[in-house]
């Protein structure tokens, strides 16, 4: 099939892919934002610490850092769907395995190694790389779509996770919030998740076509490029924080007073919002320069950081701190997968945004941790909410400095100097 340039073509004949690669995305993000409501109660029976406890989101973030670039690598060969298929059963499998944590950190570093080898069929590569290569006119819009699967994880996960918790034990929650998970999601990725590398034999496109729909830069020239390591930068230092406070976010507000079921009801405006936020950027993406776009996103938590570090007993101050980080939240991935798209092309596109997501699962895997510890050294999670203000700000002053994004001519030309 043609790709063709006009929005509304892309979208009569790929809508119900980014819907579908959302909810795969959504299941890569769901052991971060489900972790939250967990914490108190594995916490309470086993006796440990709360950086002890997201060490388990460090190790799987750390492990799946290292094997982004092969995995982009083995989607460019063989195709996004899959990897996606597999990842979404094993994701399930090894979160649910969680609830079987015996109070052994040796059993819970076990747990979390599993995870963490599921970790790496379900990164945003996998989702990204899809739809990226089905749109072009609307491809900031349709990759919001996609990458809003983790603001659904942010507004249902913390409610679920909850009230399985309060209702049936942290260690059933854990599996039964695993096993309707993929009920749902495993037969619409099966159903509706193709990308052009999955070209079937129903659906051929010409040569001319694929050329100019998987062009680009070589890996080499890419290494190369400044575009790539201020791209790295901006999305590790963003999601370090981001990702820091989102997990900790519910005992933020518990530890001001406020009751736990609350607590969940407020972080999930966290989510509720990042959709809003998610799809605004999608669409201002499609219209206005993606590196500037980003850097404002990227400065929007500020205010939210202020009213948490100042006023953050105040149900009005945390629910208006957690729209406001509902509003940025996620827009890292949002934006780094535009631009990288937009820089370096399709050709080696797994590859290249391996490594930006190689960042952003660092940042994933360190900000939890470096939340819980801040926390266990003082006794308050203000240290690191002012550590935010000032990497957040870093990261957006990186992307105001990218130069413009080549032409799509320029990226089919490049795409010829080799591989």
């Amino acid at each position: 099939m043609v790709l063709s340039k006009s929005a509304m073509a892309e979208w009569r004949g790929f809508w119900p892919l980014p819907i579908a690669a959302g909810l795969g995305y959504a299941t890569a993000v769901m052991y971060v934002y489900a972790m939250g409501p967990f914490i108190e109660p594995i916490a309470r029976e086993f006796h440990w610490s709360r950086a002890q406890i997201s060490s388990g989101i460090t190790i799987a973030a750390f492990f799946s850092a290292i094997f982004c670039v092969p995995i982009g690598m083995l989607v460019d060969r063989i195709g996004p769907r899959r990897v996606g298929l597999v990842g979404v059963v094993l994701m399930c499998g090894a979160v649910a395995l969680l609830g079987t944590a015996t109070g052994d950190e040796a059993n819970w570093i076990m747990l979390w190694g599993i995870l963490a080898f599921a970790t790496l069929w379900v990164q945003a590569t996998v989702w990204t790389s899809a739809v990226t290569s089905r749109f072009e006119a609307s491809r900031g819009l349709a990759l919001a779509i996609t990458l809003s699967g983790a603001s659904v994880s942010a507004t249902v996960f913390p409610i679920l996770a909850t009230w399985l918790i309060g209702s049936y034990g942290w260690r059933t929650a854990f599996m039964a919030m695993s096993g309707l998970w993929l009920a749902l999601v495993f037969p619409a990725l099966l159903f509706f998740f193709r990308g052009a590398q999955d070209q079937g034999p129903q659906e051929r496109t010409s040569a001319s076509d694929t050329v100019r729909a998987l062009a680009g830069v070589s890996l080499s020239e890419g290494i190369r490029s400044p575009a790539l390591y201020k791209l790295i930068m901006a999305g590790g230092f963003f999601a370090f924080t981001a990702i820091g406070i989102v997990v900790h976010f519910v005992p933020i507000l518990t530890d001001s007073g406020t009751e736990p079921l609350a607590a969940a009801g407020v972080a999930s405006l966290v989510g509720i919002f990042s959709i809003i936020g998610r799809l605004g950027t999608g669409v201002l993406l499609d219209r206005y320069p993606g590196h500037l776009v980003g850097a404002i996103a990227f400065l929007i938590p500020l205010p939210a950081c202020a009213l948490l570090l100042f006023d953050g007993a105040n149900p009005i101050s945390q629910s208006v701190a957690a729209a406001i980080f509902g509003l940025t939240l996620g827009s890292e991935v949002d934006v780094i997968a535009y631009l990288a798209a937009r820089y370096f092309g399709l050709k080696n596109f797994g590859a290249l945004y391996g490594a930006m997501v190689m960042a952003l699962s660092l940042g994933v895997a360190f900000g939890p941790l470096g939340a819980g510890a801040v926390f266990d050294h003082y006794g308050s999670y203000a240290p690191f909410l002012m550590l935010t203000t000032v990497l957040m700000g870093v990261s957006a002053l990186a992307l105001f400095s990218l130069r413009a994004t080549p032409t799509a001519e320029e990226l089919v030309a490049a795409s010829g100097g080799g591989g």
